[in-house]
């Protein structure tokens, strides 16, 4: 059967299928935001890139014992390309699976994953409540305190900026930047934006 490449409004509706909270969907925007912006830097196809972010924890919500194993499962299903599978696959190289990230798209998807949920909770405890005043020191700041965002995983982000040859710093950074591209979708737009956030969060 051919590979079906698909669109990013067939990664949304397929994604929106085995996800439902919020947050799920929010992640998934701001690991897209991510990747496109790095694909770009790149000189890399944003389009694939950015739909590899957007689709890589379809499974996680439903299946969070079976992790990645249930997206290549679920992707296979619908015919989608070898590349963008494995991608997919192995940004749980170490946690889920022994497929580890060679291309720079994988790399990049392995690096950044949980780096966009730390710089979330650290948004969150702002004054702001966004990623628009945000800087890396004040991630970096985060960082040292373990029990803050205590599940995110500190060692996958600093394996991931090895991987890719960056400074954490600049890594932060550039994440960052690309979040600050979807602040309004993500919720982290906070009291700098016109829709103002009085519920706290």
């Amino acid at each position: 059967m051919p590979t079906n490449t698909p669109t990013r409004d067939e990664a949304m509706a397929l994604l929106k299928q085995y996800n439902s909270s919020e947050r799920a969907i929010k992640h998934a925007l701001a690991v897209e935001a991510v990747m496109r912006y790095f694909a770009r830097k790149a000189g890399e196809d944003e389009e694939k890139w950015g739909i590899i972010g957007l689709i890589h924890d379809i499974d996680y919500e439903q299946f969070p014992d079976q992790h990645c194993q249930k997206a290549k499962e679920i992707l296979t299903e619908h015919n989608w390309p070898e590349e963008y599978i494995r991608a997919v696959v192995s940004h749980g190289w170490g946690l889920f699976n022994d497929v580890e990230p060679i291309s720079l798209m994988e790399k990049t998807l392995y690096a950044v994953d949980e780096l966009t949920g730390l710089i979330a909770a650290v948004a969150l405890v702002r004054p702001s409540k966004s990623v628009m005043d945000l800087t890396a020191k004040s991630v970096k700041k985060k960082w040292k305190d373990k029990s803050f965002a205590a599940g995110v995983n500190r060692s996958v982000i600093e394996k991931g900026a090895e991987m890719l040859g960056v400074d954490l710093s600049d890594l932060i950074t550039d994440t960052i930047m690309a979040m600050r591209e979807v602040a309004d979708e993500i919720g982290l737009a906070g009291n700098t934006s016109s829709q103002q956030n009085t519920t706290g969060n």
